[in-house]
């Protein structure tokens, strides 16, 4: 039996899988808004797991960040209270048990990757926009391991060369485009009128022109971005997960889409949607231990 726990900018889940992947308990409550509430949910959810099942000591956890190897804070996590802070230390502390960290778009590609893919590329399309990467079913290492939405979009157009100011400081960061936070941005700018993502999704799918050709838009930038990843890597499956992966829509013309922009246009991997919904970054996170010598990602 092992613990999984997703620690998301809104949600906090936490599950206890056994060896065959089966949920046998499960829990949701939102995210502190601060550190040291976010340290004292995660021990009050472990502590109510330990009185239904028995102390487990195998945990796992996900957080939208890196830890550094230097310092042992978490840097880059776009919940910004973690930053700078020993998150690690202070959870083993709070816990009485040894953790296993990794970056939550790590777990998710874990999660996703199915037995007999070589390569696999998980690409986180929430909030924000991350990646990571399993090869033979093991997490490749590395603090940059698979973060490609901090790149420059590819082969930016006229309009996009400067890009969008990024919460990371630089500005044009493919995260900035192909987010769901991005999607909804350049519907703004293109149209006017602000429209959360799934909103702009409904507008398209009842005929809105001004929706349909954001949408457009979205699934090209996509694909250009994707074509950076498959020069360097050339996954055999791509795995988009987040709230956009929940647009049907972009499945079909993403592939001949990326083919395009990649340098071998005989590229013959797939692209598909996940096995295992938002779901995935909790199981993800219990399989760390599934990961013999695995250390928390490190900068």
């Amino acid at each position: 039996m092992r613990i999984g726990i997703d620690l998301g900018g809104t949600k906090i889940e936490i599950a206890a899988i056994d060896s065959d992947g089966v949920f046998v308990a499960r829990e949701r409550i939102a995210t502190p808004r601060d550190y040291d509430g976010t340290i004292r949910a995660i021990t009050g959810l472990a502590a109510g797991l330990d009185a239904r099942l028995g102390r487990i000591d195998r945990i796992g956890i996900g957080i939208p960040g890196a830890v550094s190897r230097r310092t042992g804070e978490v840097r880059n996590a776009n919940a910004r209270f973690l930053n700078g802070r020993p998150f690690e230390r202070d959870l083993i502390a709070a816990l009485g048990r040894p953790v296993k960290v990794a970056n939550d778009a790590d777990c998710f590609a874990l999660s996703e990757a199915e037995r007999g893919e070589g390569t696999v590329f998980g690409a986180i399309l929430g909030t924000g926009c991350g990646g990571g990467v399993v090869v033979e079913g093991r997490l490749l290492p590395g603090a940059a391991a698979g973060e490609w939405g901090h790149n420059p979009l590819p082969s930016p157009d006229r309009d996009e060369t400067e890009g969008p100011e990024c919460w990371c400081g630089r500005r044009g960061c493919i995260e900035t485009w192909v987010s769901g936070t991005g999607f909804a941005r350049d519907y703004r700018a293109n149209h006017g009128g602000a429209a959360s993502a799934e909103a702009i999704v409904a507008a398209a799918r009842s005929g809105e022109a001004a929706a349909l050709a954001a949408l457009d838009r979205y699934v090209e930038r996509l694909a250009r971005a994707l074509a950076g990843v498959v020069n360097v890597i050339d996954p055999d499956a791509i795995v988009l997960g987040g709230g956009m992966s929940n647009v049907d829509e972009i499945y079909a013309p993403l592939p001949a889409a990326v083919r395009l922009h990649v340098f071998c246009a005989e590229w013959s991997g797939t692209i598909r949607a996940p096995r295992f919904g938002d779901s995935s970054g909790v199981r993800g996170a219990a399989q760390l231990w599934d990961q013999s010598g695995f250390e928390a990602r490190h900068v």
